[in-house]
């Protein structure tokens, strides 16, 4: 099921793999390649990130004849934890690993191979992901709300977050740093960004904080497969600005192709501002072209 505006969100359903989320299957008949989208949420929301009305990637992804699997990663939405206490972002990227590919054995038909569309944490496992040597066909990467280094006042900030295993950020609180300025998104936010809104494992929120920023230069030269990348200006949990979104992209020296751009004007969840349809369609529109190029 996708939305149209006016709908509140499809529930999430059982997957694969022990995880639920939201499947959206290949419509049309078409002869072109098309890829089977893995969509991996950040942290503080659920797959419902991805189909907000009005604002939703899958019924994008729909409109051009894309199947996607939207997931709720382990420890949200009825997706269960990690056992053993397991919850940095290398522990996700290795359960993730072995579940996509049971997923792409389950859903992935005559697709040409998989794409992930991922944002924030999710950005950052799907890095860690594209570096591996998977038993199914990886395609690309369409990473968003990622970057390489944490203003110093956010690790303070989120190690005093209570010691619990799951922690809820009030909505003022997410307001103020998943958006940009009042004027850069619609009325409707952030308002209805809300009914994506989920408890947030701790362990991946002090993990981000605190060990990014070593991690990243060898995760990210060890991505082999094209990149498109956005990250937004007015990101207030990132450190943005020219250098460190072009550092980034020159990070990624062995993708073969990095399309990769500072997004002016917006916060940190771009897909819930004025510019998330363009990012959306220039992510699906990747994806599109990372099958035809794999055939």
């Amino acid at each position: 099921m996708v939305n149209t505006p006016g709908q509140l969100p499809a529930p999430a359903r059982p997957l694969f793999a022990g995880l639920s989320g939201r499947h959206v299957p290949r419509t049309g008949a078409g002869r072109e390649p098309y890829p089977l989208v893995v969509a991996l949420h950040g942290g503080t929301y659920d797959s419902r990130y991805f189909d907000i009305p009005g604002y939703s990637l899958l019924g994008r992804a729909a409109a051009l004849g894309i199947p996607v699997l939207a997931l709720d990663r382990p420890g949200y939405g009825a997706s269960k934890l990690l056992p053993n206490g397991a919850g940095t972002l290398r522990d996700h990227a290795d359960f993730l690993a072995g579940a996509i590919g049971e997923g792409w054995r389950s859903y992935g038909a005559d697709a040409a191979g998989v794409v992930l569309i991922a944002h924030s944490i999710g950005a950052g496992i799907a890095l860690m992901l594209a570096g591996r040597a998977l038993d199914w066909p990886l395609l690309g990467l369409a990473v968003s709300g990622v970057g390489l280094h944490t203003p110093d006042t956010s690790r303070a900030a989120w190690a005093a977050l209570p010691d619990l295993v799951h922690v809820e950020l009030p909505a003022p609180l997410k307001d103020q740093v998943m958006f940009g300025p009042p004027g850069s998104y619609a009325d409707d936010m952030p308002a209805l960004s809300h009914l994506a809104d989920a408890p947030v494992p701790r362990a991946e929120i002090v993990d981000i904080v605190n060990t990014w920023h070593d991690h990243a230069p060898g995760v990210l030269a060890a991505v082999r497969v094209p990149v498109h990348y956005r990250q937004a200006e007015l990101d207030r949990l990132w450190i943005v600005d020219d250098g460190e979104v072009a550092g980034f992209a020159r990070a990624l020296s062995a993708s073969p192709r990095v399309d990769w751009a500072m997004q002016r004007g917006t916060g940190h969840c771009i897909d819930f501002h004025h510019d998330g349809a363009a990012l959306q369609v220039q992510q699906l529109g990747f994806a599109l072209q990372c099958a035809a190029q794999a055939r």
